[in-house]
């Protein structure tokens, strides 16, 4: 296991979709597993595999309290959202430094492949609902910023540069 370094925002792979999983494999197992050491080094809430450069529909979240409760999806999507909608300030490793706060539904509910390679839908509330939501864009080749007006957004990603220039 090991942590792995986050690509930096505007890296092409970050706005490019992930290629499906076709099945769970030691491979898979592998990059599951760096996914977790790298969410718990940042510490965040989730990942997504093209955030650490693997093109693959690979996420993890784990928003428990005590940590070690995370789930390791493969092809997540989502079934049925929430009417209900719940903001919450989010950020990415991808663009570090600055963060907004977006709002998304309060629940989803997911089907995917889990860590046995069986397909599963489970419901997600709350955090665990808005980190899910935040991963699977990331898989799709979107960033939370691109929920953002024109405006909110050019100004997020140009306060991003400024701080990264500062270094």
């Amino acid at each position: 296991m090991t942590v792995r370094r986050c690509l930096s925002w505007p890296d092409k792979r970050l706005q490019t979709a992930a290629a499906p999983v076709e099945a769970i494999t030691d491979e898979v197992r592998a990059i599951w597993a760096d996914m977790i050491d790298t969410m718990e080094a940042m510490p965040g809430y989730g990942l997504g595999a093209p955030q650490i450069g693997v093109m693959l529909r690979l996420a993890v979240v784990d928003c428990s309290t005590e940590r070690g409760q995370a789930v390791r999806m493969a092809n997540p999507e989502v079934l049925h959202a929430s009417v209900q909608f719940r903001e919450h300030e989010e950020a990415s490793p991808n663009l570090p430094g600055v963060s907004a706060v977006i709002s998304r539904p309060r629940a989803v509910t997911v089907r995917f492949l889990n860590a046995d390679g069986v397909v599963e839908e489970r419901d997600f509330v709350g955090l665990w609902a808005t980190s899910v939501q935040h991963q699977i864009d990331h898989i799709n080749g979107r960033m939370y910023f691109d929920h953002l007006g024109p405006v909110k957004r050019k100004m997020l990603i140009a306060k991003a540069e400024k701080l990264r220039r500062r270094g």
